[in-house]
């Protein structure tokens, strides 16, 4: 595909991640956005759900039935929604990028088990290669089709994958403890997202059996990891953000700080959005989500315990960004030939 601009759409686009994903192509040099769609908004003006847009192009909300043929097409639907209609948005996009979970996992035994359904298109599981650019970059310059990772999935994954790899984490117990903002749970309102209940709240709403589970555990799998994974998810009083705490516990002086740093910079050298923090002073020593808003890095830090019995690994990202749409327009730039960094280059604010 021609490093040119190209005609995408959006289906979707009313969702956190829809309007993050027209944020990011609006002002993207390669990307021509021709439709976005929602189905409860068609006929509505963009700017209506995203305020934020206004000055950026007069879209209208089509159908999603409206959708034109385009170069690459982008879905950001709720979990089991765009397995229903896969087939035609095949043919809709000549590439196409999946947001949601339906095409994350290889097996559909582990679809069903995690998502209490049946995968209604088993034999399209192949065809998607796995949306994170660190791990899978070949790969996804090639793909004609990327399922996009989970915010909590990639956070854990980027942050664990490297101790996998270099040796340093191979079995036992690992606990990741993630803390969750609000924008996570979607735009659609409900009872445990009503202000009154959501606000000031630190509310472990999955201490057990997180879907993200397998997403993370088949991943590492590959790299040869046999170990026993537990992850507990909590909200927390931020709209963005995520930051996932990892408890790992290597043999007694197994595991120096030289040991991580080395698989850090080993893994991801060559990573623009990866950023190994770990400073002696400051207030922001080590990853902090609240910085990271509306940006496209995912940041990670560590900390040694007790002779090395305890390796404690921080990873924090915006989830709407580097956990969704940013991650998305990261895959859509390999998959185009542009640079990996193009319309991703927001440092973020201070304070915020």
């Amino acid at each position: 595909m021609s490093p040119d601009r190209l005609k995408v759409a959006v289906i979707g686009a009313a969702g956190y991640g829809g309007g993050e994903l027209l944020r990011l192509l609006l002002a993207h040099p390669g990307a021509d956005v021709r439709q976005a769609a929602s189905r409860r908004f068609a006929g509505e003006p963009v700017a209506l759900v995203h305020p934020n847009l206004r000055s950026l192009r007069p879209l209208v909300f089509c159908r999603p039935e409206e959708i034109s043929p385009c170069d690459v097409l982008f879905l950001s639907l709720p979990n089991g929604e765009s397995m229903k209609s896969m087939d035609r948005w095949l043919k809709t996009g000549t590439k196409v990028v999946d947001l949601g979970a339906d095409f994350r996992l290889r097996r559909a035994e582990d679809w069903k088990q995690w998502y209490e359904s049946d995968h209604q298109c088993p034999d399209l599981l192949d065809r998607f290669v796995y949306g994170i650019p660190e791990i899978n970059r070949a790969a996804i310059r090639s793909a004609s089709c990327v399922a996009g990772p989970g915010c909590e999935a990639i956070a854990s994954i980027l942050g664990l994958r490297p101790l996998v790899r270099h040796g340093l984490v191979r079995g036992g117990a690992v606990v990741i403890d993630a803390k969750m903002g609000s924008s996570a749970a979607g735009a659609r309102p409900s009872d445990s997202t009503h202000h009154p209940e959501r606000a000031g709240a630190v509310r472990s709403y999955r201490p057990t059996g997180h879907r993200h589970t397998v997403e993370i555990s088949r991943i590492l799998e590959a790299e040869g990891a046999n170990f026993s994974l537990y992850v507990t998810a909590t909200a927390i009083d931020m709209v963005r953000g995520i930051l996932v705490t990892i408890h790992v516990f290597p043999d007694a002086g197994a595991v120096t700080e030289k040991d991580v740093w080395k698989a850090y910079r080993a893994e991801y050298g060559d990573s623009p959005f990866v950023r190994i923090v770990k400073e002696n002073r400051g207030l922001y020593r080590f990853p902090e989500p609240k910085i990271l808003q509306g940006t496209n890095f995912c940041e990670i830090g560590f900390e040694l315990e007790n002779g090395g019995r305890r390796l404690v690994v921080m990873s924090a990202l915006d989830n709407l960004v580097k956990g969704a749409a940013g991650n998305a327009v990261q895959c859509f730039n390999l998959m185009a030939g542009f640079p990996e960094t193009t319309g991703l280059e927001f440092p973020g604010l201070h304070p915020v």
